[in-house]
């Protein structure tokens, strides 16, 4: 008997992490319209990864409708079900992060690279940006962050699509620097010249 894949596994593979991702902003997806969404993807393998997410429970069937003779299923992420515990990671090797992390930062390369394949851009416009900041914060200051941003971005997730609105994918990795340059955490910056 082939053993159970870790939630890990099924969450962060290529594929299945950027069919994932389709859905993020309570979207309601047909197989047609993730495909849409992943045109380099081969139609049989993209329906052969989101039965698995069905399977699994990450993806669930919300609506079915005849058409032409076939039942076409509409389906919405489970959102509750992509959320990775300290104990989903607990048994991962650093090899292992390396190369989950290495599939989400190509995820997003990909998704950077299909927004600039478009006609025009215009980064201000499209309210598209990048850019990294250091913050000297002890844990707890950490923590207060963590809950002010999650206060903050909480009553605009419950939006719903309307005409106005677009679709805005917002990613946040947060890591602790490690260059030499950053004084220990029991050090205060000396900001005198």
């Amino acid at each position: 008997m082939k053993p159970l894949q870790s939630k890990v596994n099924l969450i962060l593979h290529p594929i299945r992490l950027r069919i994932i991702q389709a859905f993020i902003g309570n979207r309601r997806l047909t197989p047609q319209q993730i495909a849409q969404e992943l045109p380099d993807t081969a139609q049989a393998t993209l329906y052969r990864h989101i039965n698995k997410l069905a399977r699994a429970g990450i993806l669930m069937v919300v609506e079915e409708r005849q058409i032409r003779g076939a039942l076409e299923k509409v389906y919405m992420l489970r959102e509750s079900a992509t959320n990775l515990t300290e104990v989903d990671f607990a048994n991962i090797s650093r090899d292992d992060h390396l190369h989950f992390f290495t599939t989400f930062v190509a995820t997003l390369l990909n998704d950077f690279a299909h927004y600039l394949e478009r006609d025009t851009i215009d980064l201000h416009a499209d309210g598209v940006g990048y850019r990294q900041v250091g913050l000297y914060l002890s844990d707890e200051e950490f923590l207060q962050m963590s809950i002010a941003l999650n206060q903050a971005l909480l009553p605009f997730l419950s939006y719903q699509p309307a005409p106005n609105r677009r679709r805005r994918v917002l990613t946040t990795i947060v890591m602790p620097n490690n260059d030499a340059s950053s004084p220990p955490d029991d050090e205060t910056p000396d900001v005198t010249a």
